[in-house]
């Protein structure tokens, strides 16, 4: 993915910030840089852009649980400043910004500069040499190189050689942002499903009207009733929940073969915990295989038929059996576990 060009500015150093991360932070930093200055902001305070890296980065290891490697210290200060500023994993962006911008918390003012002596001065290494910091201070408050911005020891500001082309491009600027972020978590996270969506969304779920209506509902209309395999209680048409067997916020999609009916409470409960396979797998591929075998013979061509084909080749029996369903989930609730979900 290459960068809109500028005749008048160095693009490929830009492009050149991004070569050799071994942290998150230039990302999340350079993400900072271009949300402030599309509210007009050319003078930054630097407290401003470690807080929107904490917002940026929120749900990602929050809800989403991506670890960013065992030396990343964005991670830690995410975790550390959940529990210090009492903020939920589903607090917006919005909120997360304007708590840390306005916190008088020592502890959590010390996790916010931690970035201070890590990105700023070394995002400009492209233009010149920035493992010395006070060098590359200097340096930058000349524009040396036609470099991004100044530094000092509160706020940057931007270069107003480059405020134009920051604007004008900051979609494209993000975008390629974060398709090199999604590359370097992809590598620390080469099971996890999509990652790239899991930058950039927040925990909002799209509501499962049409799962439960369209494929179901069908189902309990023909059985009249089945078990919640969690709770054994009644299930009948009307009086469920539809729930995700592995979370929502691990699979990151809603299809059918991964949806099954299940107690109201017991869902609302679940929350994003995992299901332990030894004893929930087998009632769970039975609902499935009924469910399969139901709504194939009633509505062959119903759409959701179509969500088992992406794990099966086909829906017949001798595809469709519990060993390659088993096969399927196993390594994923695997993954899901060592990134951080719990058990029920």
């Amino acid at each position: 993915m290459n960068l809109p060009g500028e005749s008048n500015l160095p693009i490929h150093l830009l492009s050149a910030c991004f070569n050799n991360t071994s942290a998150t932070y230039k990302f999340y930093w350079f993400l900072a840089i271009l949300s402030r200055i599309e509210t007009g902001e050319s003078v930054i305070a630097k407290n401003d852009l470690f807080a929107e890296m904490i917002a940026n980065s929120w749900f990602t290891i929050n809800y989403f649980h991506i670890s960013f490697g065992k030396q990343d210290k964005l991670q830690h200060a995410v975790e550390q400043i959940k529990a210090l500023e009492h903020l939920t994993i589903d607090a917006d962006k919005a909120s997360i910004f304007k708590k840390l911008t306005l916190t008088t918390n020592k502890a959590s003012l010390k996790e916010l500069n931690y970035f201070n002596s890590e990105v700023p001065h070394r995002f400009l290494s492209p233009w010149f040499r920035a493992d010395d910091m006070n060098l590359a201070y200097l340096q930058s408050q000349t524009y040396s190189n036609n470099c991004p911005y100044a530094l000092y020891k509160d706020k940057i500001e931007v270069n107003p050689a480059w405020i134009n082309y920051l604007q004008k491009n900051a979609r494209v600027l993000k975008d390629f942002c974060y398709w090199n972020l999604a590359m370097y978590l992809q590598s620390k996270n080469p099971n996890v499903p999509d990652i790239p969506n899991k930058l950039i969304k927040s925990p909002i779920r799209k509501n499962l009207t049409e799962q439960r209506r369209k494929f179901w509902d069908i189902v309990l209309n023909e059985l009249g009733s089945v078990d919640c395999i969690y709770t054994n209680s009644r299930l009948t048409v009307g009086n469920y929940a539809v729930e995700h067997f592995i979370p929502y916020a691990f699979v990151s999609h809603d299809l059918i073969w991964n949806l099954i009916p299940a107690d109201r409470s017991f869902n609302s409960s679940k929350n994003d915990k995992l299901p332990n396979l030894p004893a929930y797998f087998e009632p769970f591929y039975k609902l499935q295989y009924a469910a399969k075998e139901i709504v194939q013979h009633q509505f062959p061509k119903n759409k959701f038929l179509e969500d088992y084909l992406t794990i099966f080749p086909s829906l017949e029996n001798e595809h469709f059996n519990s060993k390659k369903y088993l096969e399927l989930l196993q390594p994923l609730v695997t993954i899901a576990s060592n990134n951080g979900f719990q058990f029920l």
